[in-house]
């Protein structure tokens, strides 16, 4: 159902449903959940998501939509990668309908085949997805293609996601695994500190400039006293690639 490989700093997730065309049920969200957090606590320093077959993500299996515990389960994955302190990249191998767009958009990062298509069809079904999703959909394509999506139930092509930004870059998952690996060899504490900082944006933009949080200040000072400081100072006095250590 899922198979993990690892790529040097880069840990690599598949989904393997490709006779549900990689449709999300409670299983396979808490296997993402737990792979993810493992793959981190393992040593990884970025990721990479994507599916078997020609589908990314078909959506959610319909078999089991209803049940509080894959709605229970779909959130908790989708904020567990959301925040997870390393890049996750989405390698969007195919379709990605309905849930298979809210797991591309809680990516960091989104590298997309030609056949890539993203579309929620909530209001086709009578569903609704939850207001975090719409958000980021909104947060990441602009409004304008958000209301499409959401409203008209319109499809976005890889070519049109590549125009409004959702989608960082067309390329296979050769192309994900190579953006990834670039990512592992940047300083994780500044890595992490945009991340989270970015990712709050999204919930709060009446802050002015200089009002930041204390654990914004806390991180901000913590990247710039690390000893990975030091190092890419010195790396970039003699020339060579920095070799960070995430302290």
């Amino acid at each position: 159902m899922l198979i993990t490989s690892e790529h040097g700093r880069v840990a690599a997730l598949q989904i393997n449903r490709p006779e549900r065309r990689n449709a999300l049920n409670t299983e396979l969200c808490d296997a993402l959940r737990v792979a993810v957090t493992n793959a981190v606590d393992g040593g990884a320093r970025a990721l990479v998501i994507t599916g078997a077959g020609t589908s990314f993500c078909s959506g959610a299996d319909l078999g089991g939509v209803y049940d509080d515990h894959f709605f229970t389960a779909l959130r908790s994955m989708l904020r567990t990668i959301t925040d997870t302190p390393v890049p996750v990249i989405a390698a969007v191998n195919g379709p990605a309908i309905g849930a298979g767009t809210q797991l591309a958009v809680c990516c960091d990062l989104r590298v997309a085949e030609p056949t890539a298509v993203f579309g929620v069809p909530t209001a086709m079904l009578g569903l609704a997805a939850d207001a975090w999703t719409l958000r980021r959909l909104a947060m990441l394509a602009g409004g304008g293609v958000a209301r499409r999506v959401m409203l008209a139930a319109q499809q976005v092509t890889a070519a049109q996601a590549l125009t409004c930004g959702l989608i960082d870059a067309e390329g296979d998952l050769s192309d994900a695994l190579a953006l990834a690996a670039h990512c592992a060899e940047l300083a994780p504490l500044s890595v992490a500190y945009s991340k989270r900082v970015l990712n709050n944006t999204m919930f709060d933009n009446t802050r002015g400039p200089d009002r930041n949080e204390p654990w914004e200040e806390a991180e901000f000072e913590r990247c710039w006293t690390s000893a990975d400081f030091v190092e890419g100072q010195l790396a970039r006095r003699e020339k060579r690639t920095p070799s960070f250590e995430g302290r």
